[in-house]
């Protein structure tokens, strides 16, 4: 019979295994992409922008591209808006890095990213990128000038509003699971809005899938390695936002086809549950 291969070990009698051929490298591949999430400032920084996709084609003998986007720094909230996430790539794929959160005087609009950044004292989030990930919320301040920061946004939910009813930074936009790795994770949260010292005015919490949360008073929370999360917004003129999580990029097919012949940037590599899985945490190559 042409055209059929046998793949794994076969089993004779007397208890002996002989080894069958494995099929050669991947036409195709599953893939999930998280870039860095955006600093903090007094909004809170959007979550690295997402993308997965199963079925991608890819070529045998070039070698194909990987960077992590690092996370974005957090800055003064009141001084400085947060800076963005880098960028991640798996070869022709990018997914953004998220928007910084704004800060409490001046320019009050979060930055767009993979998903926005949240807004300062009434100022609107940034916006977010079709199929990445969400806007960020919009901050509030009163006629005291007891500001609370906007919500980073995530890849699955928008960072939260603020408005006059609430009592708290705005909370960050959920992340999106996936288990491409062979078990369940969340990544790309955005981070929790800055508060404010008086009337206790806490910050809101990171959305699940690392967004680092908001602070009161003082430096705020980062958002978490390798999950792409929102750094946390700073309270109100006193701190700094935290710095946003770096990216990761996995992909995987099924362990009946070869190994890559080459990888660089020492990916984590694992075969379980009937795939071959290689993450990177740190830029590099594949060649298949």
């Amino acid at each position: 019979m042409s055209g059929f291969t046998l793949t794994g070990n076969m089993t004779f009698d007397g208890g002996f295994d002989i080894p069958l051929p494995v099929a050669g490298p991947p036409s195709t591949v599953e893939y999930l992409v998280v870039a860095g999430g955006g600093g903090g400032s007094f909004g809170a920084g959007g979550a690295g922008g997402l993308l997965t996709v199963s079925g991608f084609a890819v070529a045998s003998g070039s070698a194909i591209t990987v960077t992590v986007g690092a996370g974005g720094a957090g800055q003064n909230s009141l001084n400085t808006t947060g800076t963005n996430g880098s960028d991640s790539v798996y070869s022709t794929i990018t997914s953004t890095g998220g928007g910084g959160g704004a800060k409490a005087t001046g320019i009050l609009t979060g930055s767009n990213g993979g998903s926005g950044g949240g807004g300062g004292n009434n100022g609107s989030g940034g916006t977010g990128i079709l199929g990445q990930g969400f806007a960020g919320g919009t901050g509030y301040t009163d006629s005291a000038s007891y500001g609370l920061g906007g919500g980073g946004g995530g890849a699955s939910v928008v960072g939260q509003t603020v408005n006059s009813a609430s009592n708290a930074g705005g909370n960050g936009g959920a992340g999106t699971a996936s288990s491409i790795s062979g078990s369940s994770v969340t990544y790309a949260g955005g981070g929790g809005g800055g508060g404010h010292i008086a009337g206790s005015r806490p910050g809101g919490t990171g959305g699940t899938g690392g967004g680092g949360n908001g602070s009161m008073d003082g430096n705020a929370t980062s958002g978490t390695t390798n999950l792409g999360g929102g750094g946390g917004g700073a309270g109100n003129a006193n701190g700094t936002g935290g710095t946003g999580g770096s990216g990761i990029v996995i992909i995987r097919y099924a362990d009946s086809y070869s190994a890559a012949s080459s990888t660089t940037g020492s990916p984590t590599i694992t075969v379980a549950g009937g795939y071959r899985v290689y993450q990177w945490t740190s830029s590099g190559s594949i060649t298949f």
